[in-house]
């Protein structure tokens, strides 16, 4: 797993004269994005974690460009007027942890170079193309078996021209520093020396492969004269080659799955890989790591996960949680409170139901009441009821559960992920959770986060489950890396993607963008007179249960064809004898896209008289 790159960044761009006294080369734009900035996104959707640029000159911008992206670290060459591009790597290489790719921050290119050289098994790759005829170019030489030989601007040196430089490399930290090494000792003699003739120096000793794409489609921007061929004649072949891998845009309005990237879904297309392997096990575990992260310290806190939906995870929570001889209370305010009862029904658990309107807040005060009695050693309840956008306040209800002596057992699979969540604080020892709602990956792994105390606790319970055992999944994961029984690997790999993009945006931002989202659907029901199910200040900002208009030309199955038409997905309601639709705002969906939206709603709703 590629985590990290490297953007070098540190030079004057002096041969764009006064274009560049005052901005770096990396900031100029092609159409409308800085070359580095677009090189960031593209980076972020190849799966990289942490974005190190070296900079130098202006390294201001660069700086804010950190504030934009938190995936980005800058680091300043301070000498950077009299080092070239292997001082400004020198600077960087405190920062690096494991294998890296290598950037130049001039560079336009088509992002499959990106996939073909994280996916390429060996160690240390240069990124090679034809012939480009850019009249700056720099000549690859390599040996039969592809190790690089020489490195040149004059083609006379070379014996053969195997391929150009592009300016991508993936490096392993062996390569790094017999290259930072070789560059200490030549400092004397060679200050300006570029990273390109580093990897000559050592590409014998610690096999630097040179891999060839015939027509990639690349340039490097130095001049003038290379950004106008680059507008003219390079962007336009990029622009079309991506567009081939783009997939039809569908902006789900439903409550799940969610709308996802279209990184997270080519991040299903590695190599087929068997999952007891040691590099797919550090991947889950990573994975697990940063789930629970979002919600929780992972010194108290773990995540364990099922090949399984949101209402799998919720089995494990149930079946799993509840002590032997302990007795239940669910609270039941909607289909999925409902739904957590109904599982202890089934697993034969003593159980209580404490039923809540559907769309008014629980009656805090009738609740403990409740708790009082002594009876009940597990509460369970839904964090966000999806029925109806209705959210519990967990932060009052969990804690006085605590005070009882309760275990507390949520499914917070339509809350984890689109919202700040801090379970220690919210006395949440069990959290059920999936990894299609707002985390943003691909359907098809449920996950419980337990608070690793009350987990332990299980070791001795008799099980009353098999394959959806809490304590077992957990304990062979901790000892092997693996799952019991074969889990979703392409999905596991999308969500990993997903986690990224979730950590780089922030939950926080995350909320706000749903929160924006949420405004402007509830803003255009009010202007077009329809009644909303939940008051609003108890809604959750994620779903929205809209009663259905008061008029027999209403047909939800003519609606929804028609918001399709337009590219958008919604869903009816699931409220007993209450008839109602339910627009969702969560996943990979834009403001902009939502304003789309209620122009859509307000004509279906003109074209019957509402």
């Amino acid at each position: 797993m590629i985590k990290q790159a490297v953007i070098l960044a540190g030079g004057l761009g002096s041969r764009f004269g006064n274009r560049t006294a005052c901005m770096p080369k990396g900031f100029i734009e092609i159409d409308g994005i800085p070359m580095v900035e677009r090189s960031v996104i593209k980076l972020i959707e190849s799966g990289v974690e942490n974005i190190i640029i070296g900079t130098g000159h202006c390294n201001e911008w660069y700086d804010r460009l950190a504030e934009k992206y938190n995936c980005i670290t800058t680091v300043k060459n301070e000498n950077y007027e009299n080092t070239s591009s292997m001082g400004t790597l020198e600077v960087c290489v405190p920062f690096l942890k494991g294998d890296f790719l290598l950037l130049e921050s001039d560079l336009v290119y088509d992002k499959v170079g990106l996939k073909v050289l994280i996916n390429d098994p060996r160690k240390n790759v240069i990124l090679a193309s034809g012939q480009t005829n850019s009249e700056d170019e720099v000549y690859l030489e390599s040996a039969s078996d592809g190790i690089l030989l020489k490195v040149s601007k004059d083609h006379n040196r070379l014996g053969k021209i195997c391929g150009e430089l592009v300016g991508i490399t993936k490096l392993s930290l062996d390569a790094l520093k017999a290259m930072n090494d070789y560059y200490v000792s030549h400092r004397a003699e060679l200050p300006k020396l570029d990273y390109e003739h580093a990897m000559e120096a050592v590409a014998e000793k610690e096999r630097i492969y040179m891999r060839r794409i015939e027509f990639y489609a690349w340039t490097e921007i130095d001049g003038e004269a290379m950004l106008d061929r680059a507008v003219r004649d390079v962007w336009p072949r990029i622009k079309e080659n991506e567009a081939i891998h783009e997939i039809r845009r569908e902006v789900l309005l439903n409550p799940g799955p969610s709308t996802t990237t279209d990184s997270v879904k080519y991040a299903q297309v590695v190599a087929d890989i068997c999952p007891r392997e040691m590099e797919f096990g550090n991947l889950m575990e990573q994975v697990r790591d940063d789930l629970t992260a979002f919600v929780a310290d992972p010194d108290e806190y773990t995540t364990v996960m099922f090949a399984c939906s949101g209402t799998g995870a919720d089995e494990a929570l149930v079946s799993s949680c509840v002590p032997p001889q302990g007795k239940l209370l669910v609270v039941d305010n909607g289909s999925y409170g409902s739904r957590l009862a109904k599982i202890a029904e089934i697993y034969k658990i003593d159980m209580t139901v404490f039923k809540s309107s559907t769309y008014e807040p629980i009656d805090i005060a009738k609740l403990e009441e409740e708790f009082k009695s002594g009876k009940y050693s597990a509460l369970a309840i839904v964090y966000h009821e999806t029925t109806t956008g209705l959210l519990n306040p967990l932060e009052v209800i969990c804690p006085m559960a605590k005070k009882y002596g309760m275990i507390t057992i949520v499914d917070a699979v339509s809350a984890y992920g689109g919202m700040p969540m801090d379970l220690k604080k919210l006395g949440i020892d069990f959290m059920a959770a999936t990894s299609n709602k707002h985390i943003q990956g691909m359907a098809g792994i449920g996950f419980v986060t337990c608070r690793i105390s009350e987990l332990e606790k299980q070791k001795s319970w008799p099980m009353r489950n098999f394959y959806l055992n809490l304590y077992d999944q957990y304990q062979y994961f901790c000892e092997t890396k693996q799952t019991r029984f074969t889990p979703p690997v392409q999905t596991f790999y999308a969500l990993r993607q997903a986690v990224i993009e979730t950590k780089i945006e922030t939950v926080e931002k995350r909320y706000e963008r749903y929160t924006e989202c949420w405004k402007i659907f509830v803003d255009a029901v009010k202007e077009i007179g329809l009644k909303m199910l939940v008051k609003e200040e108890h809604q959750s900002h994620f779903i929205t249960a809209v009663l259905n208009p008061e008029t027999d030309k209403y047909c939800f199955e003519k609606f929804h064809d028609y918001a399709r038409s337009f590219g958008f997905t919604i869903y009816p309601g699931k409220l007993g004898n209450i008839n109602t639709f339910r627009i969702a705002n969560m996943g990979d969906i834009r403001p902009e896209e939502m304003k789309r939206f209620t122009v859509v709603l307000k004509d279906y709703m003109r074209s019957i008289g509402v």
